[in-house]
């Protein structure tokens, strides 16, 4: 599995939705579903996927697909 793969099967499982709807916009502003506890297994999801562990400021920072990959890339992990 890829990493795009792996990040998208993250928010695909967590919010029940369709890859296609995965882009820039997807966000707690634009999700009605996008909650703390959504908020929370996303990143779960992700640190399980990549074996990393998330510093609190990144786990309260990751309110969009979009951030969620300039997150990662602070880990070197490539999207």
């Amino acid at each position: 599995m890829t990493n795009i793969e792996k990040y998208n099967s993250a928010f695909i499982s967590v919010f029940s939705v369709n890859e296609a709807v995965l882009n820039d916009d997807f966000s707690k502003e634009t999700v009605d579903a996008w909650d703390s506890v959504h908020q929370l297994s996303v990143v779960a999801n992700l640190e399980e996927l990549f074996d990393i562990l998330f510093e609190p400021e990144d786990i309260m920072a990751l309110t969009s697909y979009k951030q969620g990959r300039e997150i990662l890339a602070k880990y070197e992990i490539v999207i």
